[in-house]
């Protein structure tokens, strides 16, 4: 049963990685912290200022017809930090 679950860890970390794509430690933070305003509850145009407060050189660009689709991308990342600490694989 161990086996099966280490299988599935590695098969799902393997797809959210094709999803997320490779990053910087700067994106990272970034997105980091965009994550951590939307976990308290913040919208994601909040997020992203508080964000680009943090890391002003991971800034953002978004307009009323972009913001859904980083909306969705960070609600993503979201679960993904969720699922993350469920396995024990971060904090």
């Amino acid at each position: 049963m161990e086996k099966m679950k280490e299988k599935m860890i590695k098969a799902y970390l393997a797809q959210a990685e094709q999803i997320i794509g490779k990053r910087t430690p700067a994106e990272i933070a970034h997105d980091d912290a965009v994550v951590a305003c939307l976990e308290m509850g913040l919208p994601i145009e909040a997020a992203l200022a508080n964000a680009a407060q943090k890391h002003p050189s991971e800034t953002l660009s978004w307009d009323a017809s972009n913001i859904g689709d980083i909306a969705a991308h960070y609600d993503y990342l979201k679960e993904h930090a969720q699922i993350l600490r469920t396995i024990g694989k971060r904090k």
